[in-house]
Order: C-alpha cells, then sequence, then structure tokens
C-alpha cells in the first residue's frame, strides 16, 4: 500500500500557474541569449587569433580587439542577467586573452 500526501501538501512548483509557465520562459529565453552570446564570442576571439597569426595591420588589429571586446562585454552583461556574477570561469573557458579583457567597458568614439 502506497500513501500519497494530500494535494494541498504538495509543492507549490509542481502547479503549472501561469507564474511559474512565465518564469519558466523567461529562464528558457536568458539561456539562449547567453548561449548566442557565448557563439558571438568564440567566433569573435578566433577571427582575432587566425588575423593575428596570419600577421594582420596595426589598424585591423585594433579593429579586431575592439569587436572582441564588445562581444565580450556584452557576453559578461548576459551573464550577470542570468546570475553569474563570477567571471573568472568564462575568462578561462573561451581564453580570452588580456589585450581584450583590458578593453571591457571602453566606450569609443564612432569615427
Amino acid at each position: 500500500m502506497t500513501v500519497r500526501p494530500p494535494q494541498a501538501l504538495a509543492p507549490s512548483f509542481s502547479k503549472d500557474t501561469g507564474l511559474s509557465i512565465l518564469e519558466y520562459e523567461l529562464m528558457s529565453e536568458r539561456a539562449d541569449a547567453l548561449g548566442r552570446h557565448g557563439l558571438k564570442v568564440e567566433k569573435a576571439l578566433e577571427l582575432l587569433a587566425g588575423r593575428l597569426a596570419a600577421g594582420c595591420g596595426e589598424a585591423e588589429r585594433e579593429d579586431l580587439l575592439n569587436d572582441a571586446a564588445d562581444k565580450v562585454w556584452a557576453f559578461f552583461i548576459q551573464r550577470e542577467i542570468c546570475g553569474l556574477r563570477s567571471q573568472k570561469d568564462a575568462i578561462r573557458r573561451y581564453a580570452i586573452p588580456p589585450e581584450v579583457i583590458a578593453r571591457l567597458g571602453i566606450v569609443r568614439r564612432k569615427a
């Protein structure tokens, strides 16, 4: 014989209320956005490494560093929105160069 607790004592998160469904959807969107930002960071860092290895000019190097820094900055902001406050693991995971880290948050003038 099995005994089941009364439904009134069941945890509230098991019920599909409008609020829990909305919270689930918001978490899903945050996670999706975080993944998209992570892909942008990977692509920017790959392009930076590839062009530096090919011996690009100083102006192109600056542009690539600035672009990578912008992508990493947006990624870090999205991580904080998701509740991930420490960026150390992301820096290690993506092998973000110190030159990019030094440029985070810098607002550049548009030419």
